[in-house]
């Protein structure tokens, strides 16, 4: 009987430093891909205006290897979730979701700037620097009670991200995360998007 609890105790150990070594290890892996991500990114300055430092990501299409790790990267938290629908945001936010989207095996629905989708439609605002802007998804692609995940590139100043989730809480549908290629943190956008979600996954952090 002592040694079967010993076994066990044994065992129980084992369990605890593999799960430990295996967080450390996918913390290494995410720190490096972090760092290859941020050699990728370009800095042009003065874009789209003057005194602007913009984030080109373009780059990083350039490499495949590195593309598949960011999707695989996004994937792996997305499984987590119990994901039933991606949606990602006009424009850049269909360039890893879709990919996302195909691993796990659910719809990818895109939302979109108003007036470019055909079919019925249901609208979020959201504020800019000057006026207003507005999103749409078609009223049929997302069931109600679904848990979306919401994808795009950059999380900012997080306007189009929460009208994306505002416009899923109107179809009756739940936020369960949000994934973003780069996040500037200095925004703190993240403040915003944790009251739909605490699911955040930010590959790069600025």
């Amino acid at each position: 009987m002592s040694v079967k609890k010993t076994d066990t105790v044994y065992l129980g150990l084992f369990r605890r430093f593999f799960l430990y070594f295996n967080l450390l290890g996918q913390a290494k892996k995410i720190k490096m891909l972090e760092k290859q991500i941020k050699a990728a990114i370009r800095d042009v300055p003065d874009f789209p205006k003057k005194g602007i430092i913009f984030k080109d990501i373009t780059p990083i299409f350039l490499d495949a290897s590195l593309s598949k790790a960011i999707t695989d990267a996004f994937v792996e938290h997305a499984r987590t979730l119990n994901i039933d629908v991606v949606c990602g945001l006009e424009s850049r936010g269909f360039l890893f979701g879709v990919g996302i989207a195909q691993a796990l095996n659910v719809p990818f629905v895109l939302l979109r700037k108003k007036g470019k989708l055909p079919r019925a439609t249901i609208e979020q605002s959201y504020d800019l620097e000057y006026g207003q802007a507005i999103i749409e998804a078609h009223l049929d692609d997302i069931p109600r009670g679904s848990r979306v995940l919401i994808h795009d590139d950059l999380l900012a100043t997080v306007g189009t991200a929460v009208a994306a989730a505002e416009l899923i809480q109107k179809l009756d549908a739940k936020v369960a995360g949000f994934s973003f290629l780069v996040e500037l943190s200095f925004l703190k956008g993240s403040e915003k998007t944790k009251l739909y979600s605490s699911n955040i996954k930010s590959l790069v952090l600025y």
